[in-house]
């Protein structure tokens, strides 16, 4: 038996025994054992042995369910270290501008932040070879960068008011990748917190920038889970543990080889009382699901948005011979009052994936009236209030997705990076100016302004990146064209969180929070069911 055979038969044996029920493994492996023997001694044509392999367990997978998957050797690293909250690296943050690596922000404590590197460095060469004007991608970039930690990396870069090259050795070494966005105080009282996902650090970031909060006088918070489409199960329960009391239930799962788990918050919470805010939309999933769940469930505050994206499976990795994975699906998980998030994926993996963007389509985005469930779905609260499940959160408060503020000219320089380039390269031009000007994000946000001249220089830049001027376009999304380069130019001279600061306050979902946050609407936690006449008040 050669090589192919022997890793094709362990991996589909592996993954028969998971998901062919017992009294049909052995016929099963049987059957695929003979059809390889066959293919591999008698087929009219060389197969290649590898792509076979993992065709046919991506094949095997996709018949189970939308979020069982396959990872290969190769990627199964770069796959989790979002997760794990680190990688091995110099420690910068990086665009590639006019086929040049310029260095957009070192990370704070950081290797190339030690040895001198600083925003606005192009970097030229790399360990002598030239990395200017070769098409450069970023691949490339993460190729010659990243690195066991210990090893050495030398770099050669063109400094603004440099005439020569500037050589400089760094030294690679753990680099965080953050979790939290941005935490910042929306108002006097209330504080904002964005995660982006549920890694391993993201409780101890959260809790880091919820104290940072509270001695600036936060009483109240807004969590912002908009887009974050989840991550470990074991840090949902420990960031929903931050907001409910000993002893309340936060998730129980079950499966077919698994008894009911259930898990209680504990004592630990760092912000049990005083008002709360979540916000999701339809790319809120899975962890972000249990937690938002969770505080739905105990009346402990209040879900704004738009309905998550419905995912309440848990995945389990199982390791392969060869160093690839599969991330197995074997538990459902449920929140406090017994709903079941998980959507529907009866008709498919594709028709799956595609009904988060058919739900514009169906109208949605734009009216709860829109969205039609049975009283099997109907569940009920600490409080008795209804909620539902059969495929996601449903919001408390729903505030409809603003199809206003953009324009198909926003879109383009959007599309094309050309919003972002030209913010490093007016940084990288004026950033001497503007930190003299702007010492911090406070002065920045009510001291600069998006002005004609700055505007009418981006609007000739886009133009010159292939973008053609269209009047009645940029005025139609002018709004979110400025706020958003203004948020980006932000960005590159601040803390990570400055393009939220920015660009937050024209967005609706927020600006409902902070009205809520001001008004007697979180009386509807107090004990009665909502009806759908109440909800509607509401919105």
């Amino acid at each position: 038996m050669n090589n192919f055979f022997r890793i094709f038969s362990l991996a589909l044996l592996l993954l028969l025994q998971i998901s062919i029920s017992a009294q049909t493994d052995t016929y099963g492996v049987d059957k695929i054992e003979a059809l390889l023997y066959h293919i591999n001694k008698n087929y009219v044509d060389s197969v290649n042995n590898e792509d076979m392999v993992e065709d046919a367990i991506r094949g095997i997978l996709n018949e189970l369910d939308p979020h069982s998957s396959y990872i290969p050797a190769d990627e199964l690293v770069a796959m989790n270290e979002p997760l794990k909250g680190n990688f091995d690296g110099v420690g910068i943050q990086f665009n590639i501008f006019k086929d040049t690596l310029m260095v957009v922000q070192t990370i704070a404590g950081g290797p190339s932040e030690k040895v001198g590197l600083m925003a606005g460095d192009r970097i030229v060469i790399v360990d002598d070879e030239n990395i200017a004007g070769i098409g450069l991608e970023n691949s490339d970039v993460l190729r010659l960068l990243k690195g066991p930690k210990g090893t050495k990396v030398n770099v050669t870069i063109k400094r603004k008011g440099s005439k020569d090259l500037l050589p400089f050795e760094i030294t690679r070494d753990k680099i965080p990748i953050y979790s939290v966005d941005a935490g910042y105080m929306a108002s006097p009282t209330t504080g904002y917190i964005k995660v982006n996902r549920f890694a391993a650090n993201t409780v101890e970031e959260f809790t880091e920038a919820l104290d940072s909060l509270k001695k600036q006088g936060m009483k109240n918070l807004i969590l912002d889970l908009q887009g974050n489409g989840g991550g470990y199960l074991r840090t949902a329960k420990g960031l929903a543990d931050q907001f409910l009391k000993d002893g309340q239930l936060i998730v129980f799962t079950k499966g077919r080889s698994f008894p009911k788990k259930e898990s209680f918050a504990t004592s630990r919470g760092d912000y049990e009382s005083g008002k709360l805010i979540v916000l999701i939309n339809e790319s809120s999933a899975s962890a972000s699901e249990i937690v938002s769940g969770a505080i739905q469930d105990h009346d402990r505050g209040l879900i704004i948005g738009r309905r998550s994206f419905g995912k309440g499976l848990v995945q389990k990795p199982v390791p392969l011979p060869d160093g690839s994975a599969v991330r197995l699906t074997t538990q459902r998980y449920y929140t406090p009052s017994g709903r079941c998030i998980q959507k529907s994926y009866a008709d498919g993996a594709d028709a799956y994936r595609k009904e988060k963007y058919e739900r514009l389509e169906k109208g949605e985005l734009n009216s709860m009236d829109s969205i039609h469930l049975g009283d099997s779905l109907k569940f009920y609260t600490d409080n008795r209030r209804v909620v539902y499940g059969g495929g996601g959160v449903m919001p408390d408060i729903f505030v409809p997705i603003d199809t206003t503020m953009g324009s198909d000219y926003y879109y383009a320089v959007v599309r094309k990076g050309i919003m972002n380039s030209y913010a490093l390269e007016y940084v990288n031009k004026h950033r001497k100016d503007l930190t003299k000007q702007y010492p911090n994000i406070h002065s920045f946000k009510d001291g600069f302004t998006m002005d004609d001249k700055v505007m009418s220089k981006f609007i000739k830049y886009s133009k010159d990146e292939g973008v053609e001027e269209n009047e009645e376009e940029y005025k139609k999304g002018e709004l979110l064209t400025k706020t958003r380069l203004k948020a980006l130019i932000a960005r590159n001279l601040y803390k990570r969180g400055a393009f939220y600061e920015i660009i937050n306050p024209i967005f609706p979902t927020y600006q409902k929070a902070l009205q809520v946050i001001d008004s007697n609407e979180f009386n509807i936690l107090g004990g009665k069911p909502i009806k759908k006449e109440a909800v509607k008040a509401v919105e």
